[in-house]
């Protein structure tokens, strides 16, 4: 292993647009190979909505193509809209260079009508490829396939047909970059229209299709969100959006458990890792699904207290960095779901503490079970790595 400073990342905030557009964005820059970016940009509240897309989109440019160190590539782009239905006429249509841009209807819990997450590479040389299809980003480097992926959706049948559906055209897609579901998908985020009603289907289209692939809790599953979202078509029920990498040896990725803390998430019907970590010869990305609380009997802990329910959820997530070594320094990017917009306050007062500089979105979104007022998900960067391996 080698160790490499805490210090590589670094964590800021600017604005943008005589002020109009906040910033807060993560960089984790080795002193040489691939610089990371994470960034959630908002716009003031109480902006057109036209006005918010056109300083997104504007700001959004000079983050990536004006920074003083160089040029970053976008890879992924994922838009948080207030109000979908009356917001799809501003957005703009699909096009075939796209690339990997969702749009999911979850209520931004600071006032704002939209927010956008992105990510963002730059690298100090050239043998970078990187291409943009209708719905993926495609980066080739270093002897690897980065596939970010967004927008699987079908809009007929139930929410258990429109899950097979939209993940039967993943496996498809990836078979076409000659990768797999089994093998090379690292992460997948499920948006459900009505969670309450909905996520049943959704978790018994995913389990049969992992089973007939392989996928079962003697093998491993692939860290998963699964959370209320609407998509930009009312008849979508499901939405998918997914990352996966071909050129992994398979003693690269390893799987986050946590024992003392949670349980494996089949023992309650679901099928998802906890968290996955894939490591590099520079570093070692940490995927943690989306996580809440709950003990290592799947019990929910903490019922009606968010406060209690928030505090458990982190002490959950910590324990999965752990497992590798790291902790919530090394937090990237964050995003924070809540069942009831009345409890951002205090849940925004506690995790602000612990991650008071890290890009951090709250949005209203309900949990897959009625008793869970929260649930967290995040994507880390341990500056460390194998060194016999090649670098992100």
């Amino acid at each position: 292993m080698i160790n490499t400073p805490i210090d590589m990342i670094q964590n800021s905030k600017s604005s943008y647009a005589d002020g109009q557009v906040e910033v807060e964005f993560s960089r984790f820059s080795p002193s040489c190979g691939t610089e990371e970016m994470h960034a959630c940009l908002r716009v003031l509240p109480g902006l057109h909505f036209g006005t918010a897309w056109s300083l997104l989109q504007e700001t959004a440019r000079k983050l990536t193509e004006e920074s003083p160190e160089g040029n970053y590539d976008i890879i992924w782009q994922r838009f948080f809209l207030s109000d979908v239905p009356n917001q799809l006429p501003c957005l703009p249509e699909k096009t075939e260079d796209n690339g990997a841009c969702s749009f999911i209807g979850q209520y931004p819990l600071n006032g704002n009508k939209i927010v956008l997450w992105l990510y963002a590479v730059r690298t100090d040389h050239t043998t970078k490829d990187l291409t943009r299809e209708h719905n993926a980003t495609i980066w080739k480097h270093n002897g690897r396939t980065h596939v970010w992926s967004a927008n699987y959706e079908h809009a007929e049948g139930t929410s258990e047909h429109q899950t097979y559906v939209l993940m039967k055209q993943y496996m498809e897609d990836l078979h076409r970059q000659q990768a797999t579901l089994t093998d090379n998908c690292i992460r997948t985020w499920f948006y459900v229209r009505d969670i309450d009603l909905y996520y049943a289907g959704l978790v018994k289209a995913r389990k049969d299709l992992f089973e007939t692939n392989g996928l079962t809790p003697q093998t491993h599953y692939i860290a998963s969100t699964g959370i209320e979202g609407k998509g930009t078509d009312k008849n979508v029920l499901v939405h998918m959006d997914a990352y996966a990498v071909k050129g992994l040896q398979p003693e690269q990725i390893s799987y986050l458990h946590a024992p003392t803390h949670l349980n494996p998430t089949h023992e309650y019907g679901v099928t998802f890792e906890r968290g996955t970590a894939v490591i590099y010869g520079d570093r070692t990305h940490l995927f943690i699904s989306g996580t809440a609380s709950i003990n290592n009997r799947g019990e929910i802990v903490h019922p009606y207290h968010v406060e209690e329910q928030t505090l458990r959820m982190w002490e959950n997530v910590e324990a999965l960095l752990a497992e590798k070594g790291a902790d919530g320094r090394h937090i990237m990017q964050a995003i924070v779901y809540l069942r009831d917009a009345s409890d951002y306050p205090a849940a925004q007062d506690i995790i602000r503490q612990k991650l008071p500089d890290t890009p951090t979105l709250f949005v209203q979104a309900p949990v897959c079970r009625p008793g869970w007022l929260i649930e967290m998900e995040c994507i880390a960067v341990l500056p460390e790595g194998d060194n016999t391996l090649l670098p992100y």
